[in-house]
């Protein structure tokens, strides 16, 4: 079984490993553990059996709105509803927040992420050029509003 906690700075080295498997380029361990400890940062993390196997970044950014820096799975536990279960958590932490949008950046070729995201409610609002690097790709730009379905 899957649980959700808040992120404590001992998580980070697990985490760090994480992210460089899945994410390219990657955060430092050193944005990772700042991002720890802001006061406007949702950072979860998901465990199975007291293991780290994921987690999630989402953000307030003004007033009422939120972006999800990041979503990030162990591959062993991919296809597996982690992420889902930690979208839905960072969601219904920013919704307890106030959080009435949150948007996101996601490759263009990231069709299981674009999945998800879409299952949850974000709608694409638009494209980015040459957003990532490594390898170079343009990002969707997807949103979320309290209006639409979880």
């Amino acid at each position: 079984m899957i649980r959700v906690s808040v992120v404590v700075p001992e998580d980070i080295p697990r985490l760090f490993e994480i992210e460089n498997e899945a994410i390219s380029p990657s955060w430092s361990i050193d944005a990772l553990m700042s991002e720890c400890h802001r006061d406007d940062s949702i950072f979860l993390v998901a465990t199975h059996e007291a293991v780290v196997v994921g987690f999630c970044i989402l953000r307030c950014t003004v007033e009422d709105e939120g972006e999800l820096l990041m979503i990030a799975v162990d591959k062993a536990f991919r296809r597996r509803g982690t992420a889902n279960i930690l979208l839905q958590a960072a969601i219904s932490c920013a919704a307890s927040k106030s959080i009435k949008s949150v948007f996101l950046e996601v490759r263009e070729s990231n069709e299981a992420a674009i999945a998800l995201y879409a299952k949850h409610g974000f709608r694409k609002v638009g494209q980015r050029k040459d957003y990532y690097s490594s390898p170079v790709e343009d990002a969707l730009l997807m949103s979320w509003s309290r209006n639409s379905d979880m």
